[in-house]
């Protein structure tokens, strides 16, 4: 592995600044000349331990009064079956008065599906409003049994199951028993050793001819030792056409026969003798079997599976998994906030091929909240997607896993194991399962033993900066029953300053030497990056985050193999684009509208980082590289290199329409990326 020597030329600006033209440069004060205007990152060091995290303070919308709302009902032209007890308005005349002027004349669902399901309240209703205040409806395109295009919308039925606790996991319930059941029979065979050792020790034996074997047989006990390991950690459990076998503890009879057990006597006090036994059955919640004592055997493998050299108890059986080709595949990272539905799409159609969903919380999940599970929303367009969950607890992970599998489609489960936060490090969760060795076992293990389909797993390097563990849990994720891990090449310290480290990212995957796909993850942000790291490292693939942020088209330029210099009115497409997918995805109504623009304007906070390869100095542009005060080819090119939220908002409106006079936007997130 070599360092990429693309970086050789410096920026005339600086150490840490990108080197754009000196024909583009400008002064601060040419693009904002009022004073104040602009939200500047502070310099003291002091000051610098605040830029990280989010922002708390940040303004937040006003929620429109139930009374103020138009009944659902009425708004599609539906009687209310509530009347007086509804809390929503009824008076469709006052309320179409004061409702704002559309924002524009095409309904992207009176276009596409015929009827529009926001009815009065959409926004783009000229088309499909009468004058008399209806909800119209082409019949020429409508279907009333077509659905839209994303999956993964949680019923009603099921919410209120789950929030009554009424959805039975079986899977799971089996599984938690079955590892209580063999918690208990470790426990009592390590009270039996302590019994037998003391018989020993008060009846020794006398020394014989025949050799220690035929001297134990003399006794009418038999003592089976489980093993330090086995008392630690479950062993895989083997059956014969569904029965599981297991070891008994009966006595041994005493027979004439030789026995065919051979024992090192240098060995003696810890091998284990065991006898053969017929596979038992399973009924009720006690094992059965038939024991043959004619003679002390060693244990043989019989038929559909092999015994165990410990006392073992059925857990659920590893099902059949669907598989998921990884190597080499352009992932899309999870990002929270940005890498919504809508995101989603538009790196689809720029060249993304595995994509995954924001990190929704597990609990949250089984609560059956609506936000939570509006994270896990698949478009059709998505052909191979995964749902990221995060959690610290094995009973609810499993739990989570096994709902997923059987309520929603996806392609596979991604374990949060390096998400950075506080909050969540501070649960036992993200990152804090690093360090937690036992329980992200427990987790994983319990995950596997319920899904049919691939179990991935994303983490950091480590939780100090330089304590760095990753390379020693990999081999034990491959063990444990994991398809795919993901390295960010950064420490839960580090979140996302400094560069990521490759050289360790190699280490990371050459120690399962290609066994199980192991994926790099930080600061790729042009194609020359991405197949450096890909080639010269033994990484199966590379997973883009912010890289698809600052320059979604980033998959284009890898598959394509080149430096595309984007234009304005591109860059602009993919934002009308982007604003059509949120408005069908959020809704048409004021509050899809409002939900649109803020995710717009959360994802302008990265898009204006990137830099047109036209006015760049030196190619490629560097993610931690702070772009300069620069103008622009055209008056939109500059606009969108701003780094000012009220330029943000002025883009905003061009697709959206005018804002509020009290609306104010900051961003969700602050920048600390930058040297």
């Amino acid at each position: 592995y070599s360092k990429p020597k693309m970086a050789a030329k410096q920026s005339s600006l600086g150490d840490g600044i990108a080197a754009v033209k000196q024909s583009y440069i400008c002064r601060r004060e040419d693009l904002y000349p009022e004073d104040g205007t602009e939200e500047e990152e502070p310099v003291e060091p002091a000051k610098k331990r605040h830029k990280k995290g989010q922002n708390r303070s940040r303004p937040r919308g006003t929620r429109t009064p139930f009374s103020q709302k138009l009944c659902p009902n009425l708004k599609v032209g539906e009687a209310c079956q509530f009347k007086e007890e509804c809390r929503f308005s009824h008076d469709v005349a006052e309320f179409m008065k004061l409702k704002p002027p559309d924002l524009g004349d095409n309904c992207v669902f009176f276009e596409q599906f015929g009827k529009c399901p926001h009815g009065l309240t959409c926004r783009f209703g000229s088309k499909h409003i009468s004058e008399d205040y209806r909800n119209i409806v082409n019949m020429d395109i409508y279907d009333p049994n077509q659905t839209l295009h994303t999956k993964n919308s949680i019923t009603k039925e099921f919410q209120e199951s789950l929030r009554k606790r009424s959805v039975i996991f079986s899977k799971s319930d089996e599984h938690f028993k079955a590892l209580e059941r063999e918690r208990k029979s470790c426990v009592q065979d390590t009270h039996q050793k302590t019994v037998s050792n003391d018989l020993e020790s008060s009846n020794p034996l006398p020394p014989s001819n025949s050799g220690l074997c035929a001297s134990k047989e003399a006794l009418n006990y038999k003592v089976e030792v489980c093993s330090k390991e086995s008392q630690c950690s479950p062993r895989p459990h083997p059956q014969v056409n569904g029965d599981v076998i297991i070891n008994t503890l009966s006595p041994p009879s005493l027979s004439s026969k030789p026995s065919s057990v051979q024992i090192d006597d240098t060995h003696s006090d810890e091998t284990a003798v065991r006898l053969n036994s017929q596979p038992l059955r399973e009924t009720g919640t006690i094992l059965e079997g038939v024991h043959q004592p004619d003679m002390l055997t060693p244990a043989t493998p019989t038929s559909g599976g092999s015994l165990q050299e410990s006392t073992s108890f059925p857990i659920t059986p590893e099902p059949i998994r669907k598989k998921v080709d990884f190597k080499n595949k352009l992932y899309l990272a999870p990002l929270t906030t940005v890498g919504n539905l809508p995101f989603r799409r538009i790196c689809k159609e720029l060249g993304a091929d595995i994509t995954c969903g924001e990190m929704a919380m597990c609990t949250n999940l089984l609560q059956g909240q609506q936000s939570e599970w509006a994270l896990a929303k698949r478009h059709a367009s998505e052909d191979v997607f995964g749902i990221q969950i995060c959690g610290s607890f094995p009973d609810t992970m499993t739990k989570c896993a096994e709902m997923l599998c059987g309520h929603t489609e996806v392609d596979f489960i991604d374990i949060n194991c390096g998400c950075p936060i506080d909050m969540v490090f501070q649960s036992g969760a993200g990152s804090a399962l690093m360090r937690r060795t036992k329980r992200l076992e427990e987790i994983v293990k319990g995950m596997t033993s319920v899904m049919n389909i691939p179990l991935t797993l994303k983490m950091r390097t480590g939780i100090q900066n330089k304590q760095s563990v990753a390379h020693s849990l990999i081999p034990k994720l491959r063990d444990w029953g994991v398809s795919m891990v993901t390295v960010h090449g950064r420490s839960k310290e580090q979140r996302y300053t400094k560069l990521a480290d490759y050289h360790y990212l190699n280490q990371c995957a050459e120690t399962v030497c290609g066994d199980i796909p192991v994926f790099g993850n930080g600061d790729i942000l042009s194609f020359e990056e991405y197949y450096h790291y890909l080639d010269d490292t033994a990484l199966s693939g590379l997973m883009i985050g912010r890289g698809a942020l600052i320059k979604p088209w980033i998959f284009t330029e890898i598959k394509e193999k080149r430096h595309w210099d984007i234009s304005s009115h591109e860059r602009f497409e993919i934002l009308k684009k982007y604003t059509t997918f949120g408005l069908e995805h959020w809704g048409t109504d004021d509050q899809g509208v409002d939900k649109t623009r803020r995710f717009l304007l959360e994802w302008l906070s990265f898009l204006y980082r990137y830099i047109p390869v036209g006015i760049l100095e030196r190619v490629p542009q560097k993610i931690n590289e702070r772009p300069p005060y620069f103008r622009g080819r055209d008056y939109l090119e500059t606009l969108m290199s701003s780094r000012n939220c009220k330029d943000w908002v002025k883009i905003s409106e061009m697709l959206l329409g005018p804002v509020k006079g009290d609306f104010n936007f900051l961003p969700k997130h602050k920048a600390n990326s930058y040297n």
